[in-house]
């Protein structure tokens, strides 16, 4: 059955490019959790050290977050399929150059530069924009699903990605990556369309008929504007604030330092890869199901509970850790799985109350907020791993700042706020 028959019995096309993005964000988010698999084997094979490593992940972690805002004007200029198709290409290119790395700034150009640019391209302003052109209807819900679908690549391949490091070798396992974004280019060419109007249809949900918007001219410079609009603004900075720190407590310590750390306490490096991989399944229930708490309760008092209870599964983590995988080593898995992406469908509504139609971009200045919180974070982390010999101090301090996230969640103000299109 083809995806306009389908269409024509009663399924929306709106769902058909949730698939499809959902499928995209997975293939890109196969390559934003490795890198914590990739520290331990150069360091072994070049004899760089885990900070010299570190600011590849971190370069990587930051242009993912500084892409996605100029992602998002980019697609409003040039339209959603062919912006997601040049980032997974990039993606392909990066980890492929990245096998045949020599230097540590080679790398940063590789692994750093190109696959950073290119998963900040299909992150979460991504799944924003594609909310906002496709539904008008189920939004929460949608931007729970497609969230999920990230988190799940970014954890679900991290166990099969380990075999192969083992069995094989790092290199196998960019390569892999690579042909897994090669792979999906074409089904998002063939499926994602800009608008629902480019077939002749409403948005899901919709009442009446929207016509594509013109293109915006000069997309940096409209994401630029947003910025500094959205900055004269408190909540931005609320906003920009909680995400960061959101960032650094999950991105910067969990996808870059928990499997060397667990492999300090003797814990092999496919069990510790195990265990993210649960952390992501159970992500799927917890991003959905914020998705679904979104639309009926306050966003704000929603972060600040999920900062509280992810502050204090971070706290109890150094004790948890062991060469064997506890029951109460997986109970702080599947918590932290519920509450790892849970944050990103209430700041995304409060994006939508505070800017209106210019949500989606100013969305992704906070989404780069998220992700130089968590560049940040995993540089120091893997610094601090250097100089005291132990990761204690990281879960430590994160959970500290999470409790201050939470604080300031609830000082966000609920406004539908001027419409800055």
């Amino acid at each position: 059955m083809t995806i306009e028959t389908a269409t024509r019995t009663g399924i929306h096309r709106a769902w058909w490019v949730a698939a499809v993005t959902a499928l995209v964000v997975i293939g890109a988010g196969a390559c934003a959790t490795t890198a914590g698999l990739l520290i331990t084997p150069l360091h072994h094979e070049f004899g760089w050290s885990r900070a010299a490593i570190g600011v590849a992940v971190s370069v990587n972690m930051a242009l993912y977050g500084l892409t996605a805002p100029f992602s998002a004007a980019l697609m409003d200029r040039f339209g959603i399929r062919r912006v997601a198709v040049a980032a997974l290409l990039l993606i392909a290119a990066g980890a492929g150059l990245t096998t045949v790395v020599s230097d540590s700034w080679q790398l940063v150009v590789g692994w750093g530069l190109l696959v950073g640019v290119g998963c900040g391209a299909l992150a979460m302003a991504f799944a924003a924009t594609v909310t906002h052109r496709w539904f008008v209807a189920r939004r929460g819900l949608v931007t729970g699903l497609l969230t999920a679908a990230s988190v799940f690549g970014q954890f679900a391949f991290l166990p099969v990605m380990s075999w192969v490091i083992d069995h094989f070798a790092w290199r196998s396992a960019t390569v892999g990556l690579a042909l897994i974004a090669l792979a999906t280019a074409p089904l998002a060419w063939s499926v994602l369309r800009d608008h629902p109007a480019d077939l002749g249809l409403r948005p899901y949900g919709a009442t009446v008929f929207e016509a594509q918007p013109e293109p915006e001219p000069g997309a940096a410079r409209r994401a630029v504007r947003l910025l500094f609009d959205a900055a004269r603004t408190g909540p931005f900075w609320l906003l920009a604030g909680t995400f960061a720190i959101c960032g650094a407590s999950t991105n910067g310590i969990m996808w870059t330092h928990f499997a060397p750390a667990a492999h300090d306490h003797g814990m092999p490096s496919t069990m510790a890869a195990s265990l993210l991989a649960v952390i992501g399944v159970v992500n799927v229930a917890g991003t959905i199901g914020s998705g679904w708490l979104t639309d009926r309760f306050s966003p704000q008092l929603l972060l600040a509970a999920y900062y509280v209870l992810r502050g204090l599964s971070l706290l109890a983590l150094p004790a948890l850790f062991g060469p064997t995988v506890q029951p109460a080593m997986i109970g702080f898995a599947v918590l932290f799985g519920l509450l790892d992406v849970a944050t990103v469908p209430p700041t995304i509504a409060l994006c939508r109350q505070v800017f209106g139609a210019g949500g989606a971009i100013v969305f992704g200045w906070v989404s780069a907020a998220h992700q130089v919180g968590a560049g940040l974070i995993a540089y120091f982390g893997a610094v601090a791993r250097d100089l005291l010999g132990s990761y204690d101090a990281v879960w430590i301090g994160a959970a500290a700042l999470c409790a201050a996230a939470a604080l300031m969640a609830v000082a966000i103000r609920r406004s539908s706020g001027p419409d800055r299109a």
